[in-house]
């Protein structure tokens, strides 16, 4: 199976090449960091910024005065100048966003989560796909150097068969009013779980609660996979500390990746367990395995832009995004059943 370090391989066009222009609606908390870094590439070139709130627009023009400035979502989306959209907006909004720019001929890049429902990102990958346009998906910790050397790991089986994967994201705030914890912090653990693991889960089982503004905000959701696989992932808008700390086990080595870390973000440990059979039920004989602790160098890279040169990439070689609709689907139909599960207090969903 190709790789995400194999599609980031790609020869990039020259300078020269045609410029893709790029109109990106929402100028808010991660609109301004997509814009710098679409702006930071070559052969692409973002042509407009919408905005329906005025201040946003006032920011935009002091660092962008060479883009096109405008509160009307509609006319840009079907104006006939732009190559492809991104949809920096709240989750709410995807759906009609999308839809529209995919009707009117544009490529798309989306925040995650990908859609509200697994019915809407249904509806829109075939859409793209009638049209033949692309979706990718936001799911830029993909594109860290951390999850890249993390993926190299697993496949190529330095930790050995996974047991599991733990996963810590929490901070105080920030208090999402259209979402709750888990739409808001989960999509990213979840993309990345699923990209490691490649396996489709078979249950979710998830508690948490609501405290504030009536919707969750702290969760804490286990997944099930085959061959005995768990995974867990804690989220919380309640915590006193910022943590963002991932364990993985496996039967040769375990892994824990501290995102915060500015150096040092993985470690591997050669640490694991034995057991042997003895006479009887009773005669198990389990060895522990401590062994070195090492640090492998990880690409420092700013993923957005690594992200977007891909997603310029990928409409230019029609190639087919790893993060694309499909992708985007997996991580929505988890969410929904997580939520369902926290809605009935832990009861096991299947998939």
């Amino acid at each position: 199976m190709a790789t995400l370090a194999d599609s980031l391989t790609y020869n990039y066009p020259p300078a020269n090449a045609a410029d893709l222009r790029v109109g990106v609606i929402g100028y808010g908390y991660w609109g301004p960091n997509v814009v710098r870094s679409l702006q930071s590439l070559e052969n692409c070139r973002v042509a407009a910024i919408c905005d329906r709130n005025p201040s946003a627009l006032q920011r935009a023009a002091k660092l962008h005065s060479d883009a096109e400035l405008t509160s009307d979502t509609l006319a840009l989306l079907t104006c006939s100048q732009m190559d492809a959209i991104a949809v920096v907006t709240p989750v709410s909004t995807h759906f009609e966003l999308v839809r529209t720019a995919l009707q009117n001929g544009k490529h798309v890049f989306v925040e995650k989560p990908f859609t509200s429902t697994a019915e809407q990102a249904e509806e829109l990958i075939e859409l793209a796909a009638r049209k033949r346009l692309k979706i990718m998906v936001d799911h830029t910790f993909l594109f860290t150097g951390a999850v890249r050397k993390i993926q190299q790991l697993v496949d190529d089986g330095t930790l050995g068969d996974l047991y599991y994967y733990d996963s810590t994201r929490v901070n105080l705030g920030l208090f999402q009013h259209d979402v709750n914890v888990l739409w808001d912090l989960a999509p990213h653990d979840l993309a990345i779980m699923d990209y490691i693991i490649r396996e489709k889960p078979e249950a979710v089982v998830a508690t948490g609660g609501r405290h504030l503004n009536g919707h969750a905000d702290m969760a804490f959701i286990t997944l099930y996979f085959p061959g005995n696989v768990v995974a867990h992932i804690n989220v919380n808008w309640l915590s006193p500390v910022k943590v963002r700390t991932t364990l993985i086990g496996g039967k040769k080595r375990m892994l824990v990746w501290n995102d915060l870390e500015a150096d040092e973000k993985i470690k591997v440990y050669d640490t694991g367990v034995e057991i042997k059979n003895g006479q009887g039920v009773y005669d198990l004989l389990v060895s522990y395995r401590s062994g070195d602790i090492w640090t492998p160098k990880v690409e420092q890279t700013e993923a957005l832009k690594v992200e977007l040169e891909y997603f310029v990439a990928c409409i230019l070689y029609d190639r087919t995004p790893h993060n694309d609709g499909v992708a985007g689907l997996r991580v929505v139909k988890m969410l929904e059943a997580a939520d369902r599960s926290l809605k009935e207090r832990g009861r096991a969903v299947l998939f």
